[in-house]
């Protein structure tokens, strides 16, 4: 299969993904929780709030470092962090966080924590230390072993 052509079924399953995704949404009963209500729940606040919020509930951080223009990020966003099991594993064990890279705080926490590829996933402790890192759209069974191998990272930091 030539470039062109690999180019254009990548873009066609990427615009089918959305597709899908809206469908689903569109479809709900007035009153149903979405899939966001299931899924994470991400931290609002300032770089700074969250490592307080960190120290004191005593959770680690997970950070989604993630650009607006990223097709894989937005596919995370709408397929694996809405995900009723991600959202359980997540919220029990971590404090999570949204920051776009080229926004706001986030070219400084870029730079501090040399994110060069989008999504990336940075999972800190409260103090901001990096423990694990990985990288990439995964669908949510990946994710969550990726979030286990995040939680054995911290229990043989200490």
């Amino acid at each position: 299969m030539n470039k062109a052509a690999w180019l254009f079924v990548m873009f066609a399953s990427i615009l089918s993904l959305f597709a899908q995704q809206d469908e689903k949404s569109q479809s709900l009963p007035a009153g149903t929780n979405t899939p966001a209500q299931k899924g994470i729940k991400f931290f609002q606040g300032t770089w700074s709030e969250l490592l307080t919020e960190s120290q004191k509930t005593g959770k680690p951080i997970f950070l989604d470092a993630y650009a607006a223009w990223c097709a894989p990020c937005r596919m995370m966003a709408t397929n694996t962090f809405t995900d009723a099991e991600v959202g359980t594993f997540f919220n029990e064990h971590f404090v999570n966080y949204k920051l776009d890279m080229e926004k706001g705080e986030g070219p400084a926490i870029s730079m501090k924590y040399r994110v060069t590829h989008y999504p990336t996933y940075l999972f800190l402790d409260a103090a901001g230390n990096l423990k694990y890192r990985t990288m990439g759209y995964m669908i949510p069974d990946m994710f969550i072993q990726e979030g286990k191998k995040a939680v054995e990272s911290f229990k043989n930091s200490d």
